[in-house]
């Protein structure tokens, strides 16, 4: 499996608002764990081009991250842009 249990609360205490492993609700590490699975489907994607409902679930997660994103923008500038600055993400 792509994503374990460690993996998960590796990134919710990286990328997380309060540091710590049970801050899963946070934009923050939300935007975190969904750049994860689509830097994971994008790199399937590659291999298996035909994989029409991988592909699907991509533009979902794209989607979603990017709802995230403007929510961010809306209500704090600054951790929108620290957050674009951590995860390597371009606008």
């Amino acid at each position: 499996m792509y994503l374990t249990s460690e993996k998960k609360s590796e990134l919710f205490q990286n990328h997380g608002r309060l540091k710590s492993d049970k801050d899963t609700g946070s934009p923050e590490s939300q935007i975190a764990l969904f750049t994860f699975r689509i830097k994971h489907l994008t790199d399937h994607l590659k291999t298996n081009k035909k994989d029409h409902s991988s592909r699907l679930g991509l533009l979902k997660l794209v989607g979603k991250r990017r709802s995230l994103l403007n929510y961010l923008i809306k209500n704090d500038i600054e951790r929108y842009r620290a957050v674009l600055v951590d995860l390597g993400i371009r606008k």
